[in-house]
C-alpha cells in the first residue's frame, strides 16, 4: 500500500482534471457567445421581416 505522501504528491502533480475543467469552460464561453450571437442576429433579421411586414400593401 502506498504512504498518504506518495499519494498526494501524486495528486497535486496529476494535471488531467485541470485539462478537463479548462476544456469544459472553453467549451461553456463558445455556447454562451454563440447563443448571444443567434439571438443578436435573429433579432435584427425579425425586425427586417417586420419592416417589410409593415410596408407592403
Amino acid at each position: 500500500m502506498r504512504s498518504i505522501t506518495t499519494l498526494s504528491k501524486r495528486f497535486i502533480a496529476d494535471e488531467d482534471g485541470a485539462t478537463l475543467l479548462e476544456y469544459g469552460m472553453l467549451t461553456l464561453l463558445i455556447t454562451v457567445l454563440s447563443i448571444v450571437a443567434v439571438k443578436a442576429i435573429g433579432l435584427k433579421v425579425s425586425t427586417g421581416f417586420d419592416t417589410v411586414n409593415t410596408n407592403l400593401p
